[in-house]
């Protein structure tokens, strides 16, 4: 073995500004990937995220008032267009909040243990809820119960939130309680009022899929109130299966025929959570795909450069290749010297390059708060850069092998 890596060794050397040039090309291209890779597998796996919901029956309409009310004619129209939705065709149960998930925005609060706290114990969403708010969206309740009817209250945007029950989820009652039982016990919203646990439910996502508030994204406290404003509320359908379509095209002119003075955003008014989620997740599929795309072009770019390399030194070689097979090497010699040639390069470009990959995702967790990335992603990046390498000088070397040993005699 060492006498068949010297002489490459000593070609190596003699050639070394096409070695260097595919070494450094490699190194850049695995750092770029492994972490480029990465991000695209943090993005896409949160694509299918469940939110807790029946997504699949489940539609949202955003109604906004033409002029102003007061609060209790507000709260009037929209038990009215709650009684109107209930009703029709198709629909299982409707309900009405300030937000849902996977929206953007909503009302977020801090949750404390005592009143005498100064900084919370964690961050919250917060979903305004009726007494029928967890049926229509089927959340699985693992401990406790419901709200009551008397105990949902009406509230502004202006008043102060103070119930006086709550339910939590599952997420949200681990960063409180760390595994102990929830219900029964006390915390305190921003208000500072005691509020008391009276259910659990598995699992119910944040309105928000950004990624500084992933350690949030199912920590949800539902209070039992109806907010009322002028600039609109939220209704939230589940439909009967199947009937989905037909409750969507009902749902808008059924409303609009019991009040019409309200209107409904062209684009955003009606939407499936199929809709939803599409909309919630665009810049996460954007990045992936323009990650991919370069990921895709760096590659392709890296072997079109190993192929030209290659190329070279074996156009630059043919008489001493032709040497070597005048002398008795095999077309197989051949091969396996380019082969192992550029496999040396190709080793000495991921060492770099893993350095490189591993200083990059540093910077990005320290400047913007990235994760840190898995060895994994490094191995399989080694192997891919390793692969593309060896696939990408197999023509060129297979040309020098077919090189025949009369070369030996030109130009001399």
């Amino acid at each position: 073995m060492d006498m068949q890596i010297r002489p490459i060794l000593s070609a190596l050397r003699r050639h070394k500004a096409g070695a260097v040039l595919i070494a450094l090309q490699i190194a850049l291209t695995l750092a770029i990937v492994c972490n480029a890779l990465f991000i695209v597998h943090e993005r896409l796996s949160h694509l299918s995220e469940p939110t807790g919901l029946d997504e699949a029956n489940t539609f949202v309409i955003q109604n906004e008032w033409a002029g102003k009310a007061s609060y209790a004619r507000l709260d009037a129209e929209t038990r009215a267009d709650l009684q109107v939705l209930r009703g029709l065709p198709g629909v299982a149960d409707a309900t009405v909040s300030n937000s849902y998930p996977l929206r953007g925005a909503g009302w977020d609060d801090g949750i404390r243990l005592r009143p005498d706290q100064l900084t919370d114990t964690t961050g919250a969403t917060v979903y305004f809820a009726d007494d029928h708010f967890l049926r229509t969206l089927r959340l699985k309740q693992v401990a406790g119960r419901d709200f009551r009817p008397e105990e949902i209250g009406v509230m502004g945007a202006q008043d102060r939130l103070d119930p006086t029950e709550v339910i939590v989820t599952q997420a949200l009652a681990q960063a409180l309680f760390h595994g102990d039982g929830a219900v029964g016990r006390t915390v305190y919203l921003a208000g500072g009022n005691p509020a008391t646990i009276v259910g659990v439910v598995e699992r119910l996502q944040a309105q928000s899929v950004a990624r500084w508030a992933a350690d949030f994204a199912h920590r949800v406290v539902i209070v039992p109130r109806r907010l009322v404003s002028s600039l609109g509320t939220f209704y939230i359908v589940r439909t009967r299966p199947g009937q989905l379509a037909a409750a969507m095209h009902a749902a808008p002119a059924a409303l609009v025929a019991r009040n019409p003075r309200r209107m409904f955003d062209p684009q955003l008014g009606v939407l499936s959570f199929a809709q939803v989620r599409e909309r919630a997740y665009e810049s996460d599929r954007g990045m992936a795909t323009l990650l991919g795309v370069i990921s895709a072009v760096l590659l392709a770019i890296t072997a079109a450069g190993i192929v030209g390399v290659t190329s070279f030194r074996v156009g630059q070689r043919r008489r001493q290749i032709g040497v070597r097979r005048a002398l008795g090497a095999r077309r197989r010699d051949i091969l396996s010297h380019f082969l192992t040639e550029n496999l040396l390069i190709t080793l000495g470009g991921v060492v770099l390059g893993v350095v490189l990959a591993v200083s990059m995702n540093v910077w990005l967790v320290v400047r913007l708060g990235a994760q840190l990335m898995p060895p994994l992603y490094l191995l399989a990046g080694v192997v891919l850069l390793v692969l593309l390498g060896q696939g990408a000088v197999l023509a060129p070397a297979m040309r020098a092998s077919r090189v025949p040993p009369v070369e030996a005699t030109r130009s001399v």
